[in-house]
């Protein structure tokens, strides 16, 4: 526990005026010699100088706890717990401790201190079922006295300017000397407009079939994994950019295990940055290929989702960031889109499909802000065009139809401004270190365990 919480005082032995009780004193019979008495005099305090001792740590505790938590999140805490006691005994039942730290305290802990709190929590709860609101407290101070966190509430103030700020500058010249990587995989089926699409969102024949003089190919008999790599900038900003198309996705009459080369292709990229981190010669910099998100092209049907595509996101959803939008969404009125996306959030729902945003992770207030719009959005339908036309002398990107002209940048014709804004202007990051933090973690976590498993099986 905290270094600086005082212990229960303790010194010499007190006697007080109560009669001094005699242990492991046998019955002496009259007439035999006596046997010596022996006296234990307790080490501890009196039960009034415990209690005084008691009331002190707890007063300390208190303390250190109102210099780490604002008032308004520990009467959050108090409030939780009396909440939680609904037997009003003074406890909660250890099970309930993660929900009270992702719904008090998750919004400035990071992951993994909720995490250590969940645990040591229930470790605390273990033996007993049960934590009181002063054990907990009692925990949150030491791990904030044993981790270095985000809390404001923390910070020494200073006598005047040291320069530290200036870090940001720093990691910012340092960022745009190494520029940066992002890896994105279309999968759908032919003829929905994923290289349209992909151009589109970087405005540049940036697409395989686009950026290529190959001639058009008949679909192939099994699925391809062709990746095309691009470097562009963007105001001294450059970015590595990799598109992995998924060709014959689909397209077949048995397309029973067609996802099965797209997993295999992410897994191969798992390993390859595996391979390369435990190196004992490494590079400095390794060369990141592992896909950061993966765009789902859903027929616009009009009937949900079909069972290939139930199959395909099930088997993909815990290896990749998954972006479910329906192609093409300018052949329904905005009636059939919506009655549409209701009946996929459905399915979705019921096949417990997990996409991008995931819901199960700890969000803190910003995140579930920048996430709230999109889940609602989810699936994003969208229209893409490569061909600027000029309506009103202004120049537009947007499909002319005979009935009329379809923006692709209006957010009242498609959602195609949600997508680009998520994946290029708002959320990149989090798809990259969603990437690494959770999907590449698994497979690492994974992999190593099999390996020890197998040397093991070995020296048996």
């Amino acid at each position: 526990m905290d270094s600086n919480k005082p212990m229960a005082e303790t010194g010499p032995p007190v006697l007080d005026e109560e009669p001094i009780q005699k242990s492991g004193l046998e019955k002496v019979e009259e007439g035999s010699p006596k046997a010596p008495v022996e006296i234990k005099l307790s080490s501890e305090a009196p039960p009034k100088k415990q209690r005084r001792a008691k009331l002190k740590a707890k007063d300390s505790s208190d303390k250190a706890a109102t210099q780490l938590l604002t008032e308004s999140q520990i009467t959050a805490l108090e409030n939780a717990f009396k909440a939680g006691d609904v037997e009003d005994r003074g406890v909660v039942d250890a099970g309930q401790v993660q929900f009270i730290v992702q719904q008090v305290l998750g919004d400035v802990l990071t992951v993994s201190e909720v995490r250590t709190l969940v645990q040591k929590g229930e470790a605390v709860g273990a033996a007993t079922g049960v934590i009181n609101l002063q054990e907990f407290k009692d925990l949150l101070i030491d791990l904030l006295h044993t981790t270095t966190t985000r809390w404001g509430a923390l910070q020494t103030s200073l006598d005047g300017y040291v320069g530290f700020d200036t870090v940001l500058e720093q990691q910012r010249k340092k960022f745009l000397k190494k520029g940066f990587e992002f890896n994105l995989m279309v999968v759908g089926e032919s003829g929905l407009g994923k290289s349209t699409l992909v151009n589109t969102l970087f405005k540049s024949k940036v697409s395989r079939t686009s950026c290529t003089n190959e001639p058009p190919q008949k679909i192939p008999k099994t699925v391809e994994i062709n990746t095309v790599t691009h470097v562009i900038e963007e105001k001294n900003v450059r970015l590595r950019l990799s598109i992995t198309d998924t060709p014959g996705f689909g397209d077949q009459v048995n397309n029973e295990n067609c996802w099965l080369p797209i997993y295999d292709q992410i897994n191969k990229q798992f390993d390859k940055y595996l391979t390369e981190e435990r190196s004992v010669v490494r590079r400095k910099q390794i060369p990141d290929s592992r896909i950061h998100c993966c765009l789902y092209f859903i027929a616009p049907t009009g009937h949900g989702l079909k069972a290939l595509d139930i199959s395909c996101m099930k088997k993909l959803h815990d290896v990749v960031n998954i972006i479910p939008v329906i192609a093409k969404a300018d052949t329904m009125t905005i009636e059939e889109r919506d009655a549409f996306k209701d009946r996929i959030r459905e399915d979705i729902a019921e096949a417990e499909i997990k996409v991008y945003p995931s819901s199960l992770l700890p969000e803190d207030e910003d995140v579930l802000q920048a996430n709230a719009p999109i889940r609602k959005h989810l699936p994003l339908a969208v229209v893409g065009s490569d061909r600027a036309l000029t309506i009103n002398n202004k120049s537009i990107l947007g499909r002319q139809t005979k009935w009329g002209f379809v923006e692709v940048e209006n957010p009242n014709h498609c959602e195609f401004s949600f997508l680009r804004d998520m994946l290029l202007r708002t959320h990149m990051q989090d798809l990259k270190d969603t990437t690494h933090e959770e999907h590449y973690e698994n497979y690492r976590r994974q992999k190593l365990s099999e390996e020890v498993g197998e040397n093991n099986g070995a020296g048996a």
